[in-house]
């Protein structure tokens, strides 16, 4: 019987989640509703999560909104061999360090900007002044992670875990905005979404995508 429920669908925060159950090899129930779309203002959904958010997880007795705890639960929950997993208090603090700036940093003090007063100017206001100055901050933000990168594989050097999932979900998100990406960057994203369990995800939480992974 499955007991799990992720609910969300179409953008990279939802992907999140959806690709750390997949790394995980975890089944789960996938509730695909959508942003502005009114299914997140449901009484149904509104009652489980009041904030009317995606993502959101389901798992027993357990209910999570924001898709880096929802991965970090899931991870530390459902540990898989293929997955880095910290084990002493440094390594998990150099994790939580790359976790987050590139969630507070680049996702939501750059890419999110610059969808609010973009995509969302109906919503919130157009500035192309706002979306600029965001830009180039995400760009500045890449640049530093280009160089923590530098040659290796994985930000966490060994093995790929939830920093990578991050960024890539946001590297994808800043591609698909036209944001320049450093070229170790790029071929980094390119490399690490040939993974069956990013393909999968993807095609999941992007079912209007087909064919373009």
């Amino acid at each position: 019987m499955v007991t799990m429920t992720i609910w969300g669908a179409g953008t990279p925060r939802s992907m999140r989640p959806l690709w750390m159950a997949e790394e995980l090899g975890l089944r789960y129930q996938h509730r695909p509703i959508r942003p502005r779309s009114g299914e997140t203002q449901s009484d149904v959904y509104r009652t489980l999560n009041p904030k009317q958010k995606i993502p959101f997880l389901e798992d027993g007795q357990v209910a999570l909104s924001e898709s880096l705890a929802i991965c970090r639960y899931l991870r530390d929950t459902y540990p898989a061999p293929g997955l880095f997993t910290p084990t002493d208090i440094r390594t998990r603090a150099r994790e939580d360090e790359l976790c987050c700036h590139i969630y507070g940093e680049i996702d939501q003090t750059g890419l999110y900007v610059m969808r609010r007063h973009g995509d969302l100017a109906a919503i919130y206001g157009a500035s192309k002044a706002a979306v600029t100055a965001s830009q180039s901050y995400v760009e500045g933000q890449l640049a530093i992670l280009a160089a923590v990168l530098g040659t290796e594989d994985f930000l966490m050097v060994t093995q790929f875990g939830l920093p990578d999932l991050l960024l890539v979900s946001c590297l994808d998100w800043a591609d698909a905005c036209n944001v320049p990406l450093p070229q170790n960057l790029r071929s980094y994203r390119e490399r690490i979404a040939l993974r069956p369990a990013y393909r999968h995800a993807f095609r999941i939480n992007y079912p209007e995508s087909q064919g373009d992974t």
